[in-house]
C-alpha cells in the first residue's frame, strides 16, 4: 500500500509544472505563475507565455511556433481583453509611470516594452528574461488589475524608440492574462 501512495504520488509531481523546464535554475519559487496562448484572431495558437512573479521581478518566458523567420516586436498591454481582428481591445503597452516607447528613447521606456523575439530558420522563437521591479499583483503599480493585461505579438521588429509602439506594425496575435482567484494561470 505505501509503495502504491509512493508511486500516486511521483506521478501527480511528474504533472506538476517543473521550474528547471520552465527555464528558471535554483532560487526561490514563484509567488505566482500565469499563463496565456497567443492566439491569431482565427483563434490558432501561435505559443505560449509564462508569467512567474520571484523576488527581483517578472520572468518572462514566451515559445512561438510557426512563424517566418525574423524579428517580432512583443509588448506587455494594459487590458486584459483580446478582440480581432487588430486586438485594439488590449490597449495601449503597460506605462504605470507615463514614460514614451523604448529603451533607445531618452523618454522611455513603457514598463511593458520587451525586447524583439527572434524567429528561427525552423519557425521557433524563444524568449527568456526578467523584468526586474515589475510585479504582476502586488506593489504600487502590478500589471494585473482588475482587467487584467495581454500579451501582444506584433508582426514587425521594435525599433526601441518611436512612440507609442516602436514602429512594429499589426497585432497579429494576442493572450490575456488575469489572475483568477487562486488559480495559477491566465485565460
Amino acid at each position: 500500500m505505501r509503495r502504491l501512495a509512493m508511486i500516486a504520488l511521483l506521478a501527480l509531481a511528474a504533472c506538476g509544472p517543473k521550474l528547471e523546464s520552465l527555464g528558471r535554475v535554483g532560487g526561490a519559487p514563484p509567488s505566482l505563475m500565469l499563463s496565456t496562448r497567443l492566439l491569431t484572431a482565427d483563434g490558432n495558437s501561435l505559443g505560449e507565455v509564462e508569467l512567474l512573479q520571484m523576488a527581483e521581478g517578472v520572468q518572462l518566458i514566451a515559445t512561438v511556433k510557426g512563424l517566418p523567420a525574423g524579428q517580432y516586436a512583443m509588448h506587455l498591454h494594459a487590458v486584459g481583453r483580446c478582440v480581432g481582428p487588430d486586438f485594439a481591445s488590449a490597449g495601449p503597452h503597460f506605462n504605470p509611470a507615463n514614460k514614451q516607447h523604448g529603451r533607445d528613447n531618452p523618454m522611455g521606456a513603457h514598463a511593458g516594452d520587451l525586447p524583439n523575439l527572434t524567429v528561427t530558420d525552423k519557425g521557433l522563437g524563444e524568449m527568456n528574461l526578467m523584468l526586474p521591479g515589475l510585479r504582476l499583483a502586488d506593489g504600487d503599480a502590478p500589471l494585473i488589475d482588475a482587467d487584467g493585461a495581454a500579451v501582444v505579438l506584433h508582426a514587425r521588429a521594435d525599433d526601441y524608440r518611436s512612440d507609442p509602439a516602436g514602429n512594429a506594425g499589426t497585432r497579429i496575435a494576442c493572450g490575456e492574462v488575469r489572475k483568477t482567484g487562486g488559480a495559477t494561470d491566465g485565460a
